[in-house]
């Protein structure tokens, strides 16, 4: 169900037909023992739960981990379609299927992560189960401090998101509701203006299917959406790593990413950092698995890295 913008969005009816599925991973796995910053996703007892929309019908859909090589999938929609696409959608943003052995076997004796590597195996770059949400919460998270950021997505989620009236989980609102909320209605959030108008301008392609956040040639959207003022390389860096799966993308230009370097190299102040050029050189010989190799680094810390480099 779509959400009406700028009021509580309508409750989500679920139910009708439950689907339940078993998975083994395709490389080890450990689901995460938390729900997200924004809200969106609950955990009880081990037991995720999230509810998502396809083409604005609902489904809670609820994942747990009996065994370390076993993951249980459950989902409750009017439509058994539904209920199958959502379990896929979570499936994608749980990394479930993602093959991690050959980043593991090339990567694990590297000098810079392989100690986080060898240590973690199961470490998978947090995805969200639809692109536009990374997309939108990249917007949101532009050049402030994450817990402000966090606020403002909880913000549009309690006032813009779609709920389930049985389980009370929200929903991010899609880009259709998005593209409803006018950029002022955006900055009661604390959304900046500029920021604002972006994830108005970027919601309204998004619906309009100027931009198909699921067309396997993400490079012609990506070109799109850095049209917008607002939206440049880290944004769209963000969509890619968290949105599309696309491992060979980094962030350059996070702060985290740029002071991480900026130690490694010696830059002195605590504080230094280096410019967004610089970490794509640094993490260049990374290739295709760029963006899994920053998320060790960042697990391993600067003393960790700096650590590695001086053995």
């Amino acid at each position: 169900m779509t959400a009406r913008a700028g009021s509580n969005a309508s409750p989500a009816e679920v139910g009708g037909v439950e689907i339940r599925l078993e998975v083994r991973p395709r490389w080890p796995l450990r689901l995460p023992r938390h729900g997200g910053a924004d809200g969106v996703l609950r955990c009880r007892g081990g037991v995720l739960e999230r509810l998502l929309h396809v083409e604005g019908r609902p489904a809670v859909v609820r994942v747990a981990q009996p065994a370390r090589d076993r993951v249980l999938f459950g989902a409750t929609a009017q439509h058994r379609d539904v209920a199958e696409h959502a379990i896929a959608r979570m499936r994608f943003a749980l990394g479930v299927d993602d093959d991690l052995r050959p980043f593991y076997e090339r990567f694990r004796f590297d000098p810079l992560i392989g100690r986080a590597v060898r240590a973690n195996p199961t470490l998978r770059v947090g995805r969200r189960p639809e692109p536009f949400e990374a997309l939108a919460w990249a917007i949101c998270e532009q050049l402030i401090e994450f817990r402000r950021a966090a606020e403002i997505e909880r913000r549009i989620v309690r006032h813009a998101g779609p709920r389930c009236a049985r389980t009370g989980l929200r929903d991010v609102p899609d880009a259709t509701a998005g593209a409803a909320l006018a950029p002022a209605r955006l900055e009661s959030f604390d959304l900046t203006p500029t920021r604002a108008l972006a994830l108005h301008r970027a919601a309204r392609e998004v619906a309009g299917g100027r931009v198909d956040l699921h067309d396997p040639d993400h490079e012609r959207g990506w070109a799109r959406l850095r049209a917008i003022r607002g939206i440049g390389s880290w944004t769209v860096e963000l969509l890619a790593l968290h949105g599309q799966g696309r491992h060979d993308q980094l962030p350059a230009g996070d702060l985290a990413f740029r002071k991480l370097v900026a130690r490694l190299r010696g830059a002195g102040h605590p504080s230094a950092r280096v410019e967004e050029e610089e970490v794509r050189a640094f993490f260049a010989p990374y290739g295709a698995w760029a963006g899994l190799a920053g998320a060790h680094a960042l697990a391993l810390g600067g003393r960790g890295l700096a650590a590695a480099l001086a053995a």
